[in-house]
């Protein structure tokens, strides 16, 4: 009969309605991709613990991610690999990230001195510094093997003016990180790894506007 389907116990039934089993495994595999960022956040975390590592394990986390949602192989042992290979040139990336809060904080606290201007230069320092995470993040997002950390963060630069839409979104990543570490602390580790597939997913986003 023309626009009916029979079901498993012979019943006819319109032909457009859509068979559970596809949207129970489109729910299970968002599912699945949201327990895998939990469980890269944890990853994430453990590769931060050098200091200057961050950049690398966010790299490496957001690659796991991509692999994930793309249905591909991978696991600890290859997220350990990618981490090896960011690291070469994201300690250095690492290091200036953290130079740039150094020198934010200082800029804070000359404006809390009461000095002219120093309202203003610091409100510019807190603006730069957010922006200046907004790209490493979408930096991390899109590396891979190889690739030079400066001109990936340059062009990270670029895509945050460009796509200020995407990187207000990535904003509120860091924020949730902070106040999940506020409430409770160990709440903030698997948050890392949502953040990394926030960050992955702004990017595909821009890619393909």
């Amino acid at each position: 009969m023309a626009g009916t389907r029979v079901t498993a116990h012979g019943e006819a039934a319109p032909a457009d309605e859509a068979p559970p089993a596809r949207t129970e495994s489109r729910a299970w595999g968002r599912f699945a991709v949201f327990a895998e960022s939990l469980l890269t956040g944890v990853w994430i975390a453990v590769a931060s613990l050098g200091v200057v590592t961050y950049p690398a394990a966010f790299a490496a986390g957001a690659r796991h991610l991509r692999r994930s949602i793309a249905h591909e192989g991978g696991g600890l042992r290859e997220f350990v690999a990618d981490f090896r290979s960011a690291l070469r040139g994201g300690w250095l990336a690492g290091l200036a990230g953290w130079a740039a809060v150094a020198a934010v904080w200082v800029d804070v606290q000359a404006a809390r001195t009461g000095i002219p201007g120093g309202p203003l230069v610091g409100a510019v320092g807190v603006v730069a510094l957010i922006g200046l995470v907004v790209a490493g993040l979408r930096a991390a997002a899109v590396w891979e093997p190889g690739a030079r950390w400066r001109t990936l963060l340059a062009q990270a630069g670029r895509r945050t003016v460009l796509d200020p839409a995407g990187s207000f979104l990535l904003m509120a990543g860091p924020a949730v990180a902070a106040v999940s570490a506020w409430f409770a602390a160990p709440l903030a580790i698997p948050v890392l790894g949502a953040v990394a597939a926030a960050a992955v997913a702004v990017e595909e986003r821009y890619r393909h506007r």
